[in-house]
């Protein structure tokens, strides 16, 4: 054999032997999805007393679509407030919907293509996780999207029973605004991440033509969440990938460590979509501009409905990815 073959086949051989010793991590796929008329078949209506004690009236999917405040076609589900009703001051409080997921996800990657979410003084809008098997806050509960009144950031946070806690400074693009996970700290504060774009919440979110919102959980990293800004659908479909998503650097990063353990926290979860209004912090929050339309929350839920006309959900997709195995591929 002459050198120079004889060198290239060495080379050629080292570099197969380096490849097949690299760990392959398992790519995400596609492995449910739910547009339009999905929600009307795979989540509950929820008719419930509201947990964060909010001004506000969640009805049954057959009021709900009798009262229009939720509709859908092929292409997306809209849920949202009655905006027409003075409610009378005994009255629960304004008409809203809360739903529930009937299938439950553990290690997933969670993409919402949302075109708006709802804005407003008093409102109090949630997309978020818990555990099914609870009592809450055993098990976890994630919140993706949530903020109130006039936020113009999205916050992200997780409520977990005691020993779980985050470092103030960690792989992320968000600024961290508590640290302790702990649902009995600080009344129920949570640790939580502001997401540091503009866009990511509220009036600016919907006049933007709103975005994707991604959420991961990982056994072995914790739990990410990103937010990217709709600029154009052809655009957008070219960088939503879930593989590329998972190896960026999250807006929000909540990882499982010595301080907090990700398998003792969280555990199989449902998805919900909820919008309230007052209540323990939105009402606690009452100001600024909100409060020169109104001296209450109270009193702004239940006498101003055209102030409602943009409280709404409107969902183009949501769709789970996970991944084919929780470890790495070996060759």
């Amino acid at each position: 054999m002459r050198p120079e073959h004889a060198l290239t086949s060495c080379v050629s051989f080292a570099a197969v032997t380096f490849a097949q010793l690299l760990p392959v991590w398992p790519e995400y796929k596609l492995t449910d999805s739910y547009v339009g008329f999905d929600f009307y078949k795979r989540f509950t209506w929820q008719v419930i007393d509201d947990p964060t004690n909010g001004r506000v009236n969640y009805v049954n999917k057959t009021t709900a679509q009798t009262g229009n405040l939720t509709f859908a076609s092929e292409d997306y589900f809209v849920m949202r407030a009655d905006h027409s009703t003075v409610v009378a001051p005994g009255a629960r409080g304004r008409d809203s919907v809360r739903i529930q997921s009937q299938d439950v996800y553990k290690d997933v990657m969670l993409i919402l293509d949302l075109s708006h979410m709802p804005e407003g003084c008093s409102t109090w809008p949630a997309w978020w996780t818990l555990s099914k098997e609870g009592p809450w806050p055993h098990g976890g509960e994630i919140d993706i999207i949530e903020g109130v009144n006039l936020a113009s950031t999205n916050l992200a946070s997780l409520h977990t029973t005691p020993d779980c806690n985050m470092t103030q400074y960690r792989s992320q693009k968000g600024t961290t605004t508590s640290t302790v996970c702990d649902t009995s700290y600080n009344g129920n504060q949570g640790c939580g991440t502001s997401f540091n774009t503009s866009t990511s919440y509220g009036t600016a979110f919907n006049q933007a033509g709103g975005g994707y919102y991604v959420m991961e959980r990982d056994g072995k990293k914790g739990i990410s969440m990103w937010f990217m800004q709709r600029s154009t659908d052809s655009l957008l479909r070219d960088v939503i990938d879930p593989n590329v998503i998972s190896r960026s650097t999250p807006d929000a990063f909540f990882p499982t460590q010595e301080n907090c353990n990700y398998q003792e926290h969280f555990d199989d979860h449902q998805i919900v979509f909820d919008l309230t209004f007052c209540g323990d912090w939105a009402g606690a929050s009452w100001g600024g501009e909100c409060a020169e339309k109104a001296p209450s929350c109270k009193d702004f839920v239940n006498d101003h409905p055209d102030e409602f006309s943009e409280a709404y959900w409107e969902i183009k997709s949501l769709q789970i990815y996970t991944r084919e195995s929780d470890s790495l591929l070996e060759w």
